[in-house]
């Protein structure tokens, strides 16, 4: 009898075709392992660690599919050049194409270095190559990524998507409009209780990224006043040593402390991690990941009947973009927040205050 399924066919066919078997994605090889105990060291953040070692993952699995053996530092210049041809899209007399061939396509992605098969975004393209360009500065290796040639490729390639419109996918801001939606979702369920809890806890608290929700215990959250919360936020993504800072107490008022309030009630919670799973028989279990952040936020949109471009970091950039509608000064802005980079605030600022521009009406209201 054929055994007809492709997970069970691909994976020797893709190693007959390109004469390399696809790689563990389950275990690093050497260079991959030296380069993550190296990131870990200098104290990156468990996302930046997980997206580099997704990075090095797929390095080592196309470059041992491309030239059968394995990556090694340095990396030959033109092997990176061959990497950004193999994955950006130019134009052709048949369309958009690229040079990665067909079966390590199909291998990569029954490898599981890939989600999907074609040419993957430009921001996942640049983001290998700064990974590439990071090693080899951590190990003081001959750095291929700051070569002239591929400099000036990658600065063209970044050119040509422009000149096709191409720009970075980014989610919409889930501004107060939209959170008042998603809100009307949430129901006096365990579950529904929770939702609203961890939407307005993330919200109003300044727009926090969903490590930073997940990551809030009861232990840096304190009552301190009636419908009034303050949580400690500690370790974020620019303060990784944990420092106590000025701006590290973050309010919950109102609304949003009536909704933690409601939650603990009912969750029976008395230590540890605040948002939980909840399990069969509304059973309150393990702490949430941060990807839980982001899966609640687009069912909720969706549950809402809203189109399917919001996620976690919607949270964070809808608060700062419904504050900078309301004229709240940037300084306060930035005090909750906790953005590092004024550029990046006065950005979503500058969006709003565009919107009720006086001159964006010169044909009237009706017009």
């Amino acid at each position: 009898m054929i055994n007809r399924s492709p997970k069970l066919e691909l994976a020797p066919l893709a190693a007959r075709s390109t004469g390399v078997a696809p790689l563990d994605p389950e275990q690093l090889g050497p260079m991959a392992e030296d380069a993550v105990r190296a990131l870990v060291a200098e104290g990156e953040s468990e996302n930046t660690v997980r997206s580099y070692r997704a990075a090095l993952r797929y390095w080592a699995a196309w470059f041992g599919m491309r030239y059968a053996k394995p990556i090694a530092l340095p990396v030959p210049v033109p092997a990176v050049i061959q990497f950004i041809v193999d994955h950006a899209e130019r134009k052709t007399q048949a369309g958009l194409g690229s040079e990665l061939p067909e079966s390590i396509d199909h291998a990569l992605v029954q490898g599981g270095f890939k989600t999907a098969l074609g040419p993957p975004a430009l921001a996942t393209i640049t983001h290998r190559l700064s990974v590439l360009s990071k090693v080899h500065q951590l190990n003081q290796a001959q750095n291929p990524c700051q070569d002239p040639k591929v400099r000036e490729l990658i600065s063209k390639t970044r050119r040509a998507y422009a000149k096709r419109g191409v720009r970075q996918d980014k989610k919409a801001a889930l501004t107060k409009e939209p959170l008042e939606a998603l809100l009307a979702t949430c129901d006096e369920s365990l579950r529904g209780v929770r939702d609203r809890a961890l939407l307005l806890f993330a919200w109003s608290s300044g727009g926090r990224r969903r490590s930073e929700v997940t990551d809030a215990t009861l232990e840096n959250v304190r009552k301190v006043g009636e419908r009034a919360y303050v949580f400690n936020l500690f370790r974020t993504k620019t303060n990784q040593a944990g420092s106590e800072r000025e701006d590290s107490a973050k309010p919950l008022v109102g609304r949003a402390a009536d909704a933690l309030e409601a939650w603990l009630s009912q969750s029976g919670i008395t230590a540890g991690p605040i948002f939980r799973r909840i399990r069969r028989g509304d059973r309150v279990a393990e702490p949430l990941a941060p990807a839980a952040v982001r899966d609640i936020v687009k069912a909720r949109a969706a549950a809402a009947g809203l189109p399917d471009d919001f996620s976690a970091h919607s949270v964070r950039s809808g608060f700062v973009t419904e504050a900078a509608r309301q004229n709240i000064p940037i300084g306060e802005t930035m005090a909750l927040t906790g953005h590092a980079s004024v550029a990046t605030v006065v950005g979503y600022f500058r969006t709003a205050s565009s919107l009720e521009s006086k001159a964006a009406r010169l044909l009237g209201e009706d017009s």
